[in-house]
């Protein structure tokens, strides 16, 4: 997943954990709200008397009674004023009933005990729950849409401030990571950032490449200076030991030891020459402007090679598209690298086994040829090594050689990918893919 995609969902959960955890609360919340209104509501009626009494007196409301009462045509609200028989604890604002004209009522209660010409009397109004209560639903429903609306837009700010705070580093893995292909030609240039820790990051990447880079220049020079140097002396003991073999006066022992040494100089021109090719291959030496058509270049591999096919008894099967067209190929070089898979798949396969050749041509146009063989097979660990040069893979212990290094060459050149399916014992199936046909 994604860095932005996690940030993204991330910031969208803790919203709404935070939206579910606001509904819970909210009815609690609201009555809360509406509670304390309505104390500070009655307080200030209770005030509003008070100076009513301190400024008309006490008969503003008894008017020669020994008790006052008045509440409203919906009864939602009433005042009682009565001379009190007894000490009063302290006032108090609470939930209780009362019986108004026979009917029970819930009301919120505010109750003040006050002494007046050395009278003491008790003052008591309330107001009704269910006229407190009256506009939770809709505030509840006004705070929602209101939490919901500001939700989004800060969802929606976090969502463009983070794709802003990212860019940098989505760029620096599209152009340090995803669109270079090894070997780099160029180093790409740094990206612009005020984050310190994205030029960091984009500055390392660089560095790497660059070394990258230098070694691989180094080794490239190195494989192409060592395999021109080493022409030179080769030639040289070939040509004598050639003159050696022309001697009249040589033993049968000596014979037999010269033909040895050369076929080790033989096998060593042949590394040579494989190291010239891979060398040039690297450096962008061959045209790819050859258009070729797969099934008939194989044709002509396996009747070369079809001595070697009889030497094992080995079954060939070849079903190919014969109208399939690869354009901007190098010949030599496809060639070279279908010729080594199928080498491979003749050396390393059972006496009487079978190679199966076959392609496939999908929808968005790319196309694959695989060559299936009932060999000796390649242990799964081994598979990601058997491009590298110089490596023992297979299981006796025997390497490869170039060969397979130089079809990973000559894949990497052409931009083709190349899979590899083995089991031992059973065989390999090895896949070359053309990203695209004509």
């Amino acid at each position: 997943m994604k860095l932005l995609t996690k940030l993204t969902l991330t910031s969208t959960l803790s919203k709404i954990a935070t939206v579910i955890l606001f509904i819970i609360l909210l009815p609690v919340l609201i009555d809360r709200v509406a509670f304390q209104s309505t104390n500070r509501l009655l307080k200030q009626q209770a005030k509003k008397v008070m100076t009513n009494i301190q400024t008309n007196g006490i008969d503003y409301y008894l008017q020669g009674d020994s008790t006052y009462g008045s509440y409203t045509l919906l009864r939602e609200e009433y005042i009682s004023l009565e001379r009190a028989k007894h000490i009063y604890s302290p006032d108090t604002i609470q939930t209780a009933q009362r019986i108004i004209e026979g009917d029970t009522v819930m009301y919120r209660i505010l109750n003040q005990a006050f002494e007046y010409n050395d009278q003491l009397y008790e003052l008591e109004i309330g107001k009704t729950i269910a006229s407190i209560s009256q506009y939770n639903g809709p505030l509840q429903r006004i705070a929602l849409y209101v939490l919901g609306l500001l939700t989004i837009l800060t969802l929606l700010t976090d969502i463009s401030f983070t794709r802003i705070l990212l860019k940098p580093l989505q760029t620096i893995i599209q152009t340090k990571l995803i669109n270079p292909v090894f070997p780099f030609k160029e180093i790409p240039s740094p990206i612009r950032t005020t984050t310190i820790d994205f030029k960091y990051l984009d500055n390392s990447l660089i560095e790497l490449m660059k070394r990258i880079k230098e070694d691989f220049d180094r080794e490239r020079e190195f494989t192409s200076n060592a395999s021109h140097e080493l022409m030179t002396p080769i030639g040289i003991l070939q040509t004598k030991m050639e003159n050696l073999l022309l001697l009249n006066d040589l033993d049968e022992t000596a014979m037999e030891k010269i033909m040895e040494m050369m076929k080790t100089l033989n096998r060593l021109k042949k590394i040579v020459h494989s190291l010239l090719l891979i060398s040039r291959i690297e450096n962008d030496q061959y045209a790819r402007q050859d258009t070729i058509q797969p099934g008939r270049m194989i044709g002509e591999i396996i009747q070369e090679l079809t001595h070697r096919l009889e030497d094992k008894n080995i079954r060939m099967t070849v079903v190919l598209q014969p109208l399939v067209t690869l354009r901007k190929m190098n010949h030599d070089l496809l060639f070279q690298l279908f010729y080594n898979l199928i080498n491979n798949a003749i050396r390393y396969n059972k006496q009487d086994g079978g190679i199966h050749i076959s392609d496939t041509l999908t929808v968005d146009g790319s196309y694959t040829v695989s060559i299936r063989d009932t060999g000796i097979g390649i242990d799964p660990s081994d598979i990601d090594t058997i491009f590298n040069r110089f490596r023992k893979k297979n299981t006796d212990g025997e390497g490869y050689g170039l060969g397979l290094s130089i079809v990973k060459s000559i894949a990497d050149y052409h931009g083709i990918k190349l899979k590899v399916v083995s089991e031992v014992g059973t065989g390999t199936t090895v896949s070359v893919i053309f990203s695209s046909v004509a």
